[in-house]
């Protein structure tokens, strides 16, 4: 892996483009890290600029406190995207990242200069839409099955007792983070948005998926593939050709 190249903590560029490619920031999942989207920036680089965000509480940044407060964590991610602002940002989260790369999208919105260019929300329901998450009430043993449930974790990495105990805590904190998320009114976006989900996804429907549309006063639209709720791993082929098309225009 070659060294990243990046904005402080926060922000890892793991490739570098031209000065004229379109800026994708990359939002990991409950748990995830920058490194998730390493494949996007060795597909995409050098015709898409691709940073991804590194959460504190993994990786590199283990010996810091894991955010709890997703709003708090958008504070952050949107302070340390300052420097990135030369050209509009592109957002893309999975999961819990969907949720922060909104959040982050709406603080963009409202600061001086271009807003957001556009949001891509992968593999999570609108914000409007009710579910009750005690997923990180769980015991570990549960939070594992839960893991395991999902398909996004290495099994290898499950069965690791010290990898487990690295990982746990942050992994709690994404999951207390995002399941007492709660959407306050907001503005509606003004860039497009695209929703992309699995349609075997234990954790949201196309349907309210869907839900997304009520949250841009520009274009939408929702795109359904087959897999659960990691379907962007089996599909990532599709995924990054639907990226690439959309932001090269």
């Amino acid at each position: 892996m070659s060294t990243p190249v990046g904005s402080g903590a926060w922000i890892r560029r793991y490739r570098t483009a031209g000065p004229e490619a379109p800026r994708l920031v990359c939002f990991p999942h409950a748990g995830g890290s920058a490194s998730f989207y390493l494949p996007t920036a060795t597909a995409l680089t050098p015709d898409v600029d691709v940073l991804a965000v590194q959460y504190p509480g993994r990786q590199d940044r283990m010996g810091e406190q894991p955010f709890t407060d997703l709003r708090l964590l958008a504070d952050q991610v949107t302070e340390a995207l300052a420097p990135w602002r030369d050209r509009p940002l592109h957002l893309f989260g999975h999961s819990m990242g969907a949720v922060v790369a909104y959040e982050v999208a709406l603080r963009l919105q409202e600061l001086p200069g271009p807003g957001p260019a556009s949001l891509y929300v992968s593999g999570r329901r609108g914000p409007t839409t009710r579910r009750t998450e005690t997923v990180h009430l769980l015991d570990d043993a549960a939070l594992i099955r839960e893991l395991k449930t999902l398909a996004g974790t290495d099994a290898a990495l499950l069965a690791d007792d010290d990898i487990l105990a690295m990982i746990l805590p942050a992994l709690r904190a994404d999951y207390r983070a995002i399941g007492t998320y709660d959407h306050r009114p907001a503005p509606r976006l003004a860039c497009p948005v695209t929703a992309l989900v699995g349609d075997a996804d234990p954790r949201v429907t196309p349907a309210e998926a869907e839900a997304w549309r009520q949250h841009t006063d520009h274009d939408f639209d929702l795109h359904v593939f087959e897999g659960g709720h990691f379907y962007l791993t089996e599909h990532q082929p599709a995924v990054l050709a639907l990226l690439q098309e959309r932001l090269k225009t």
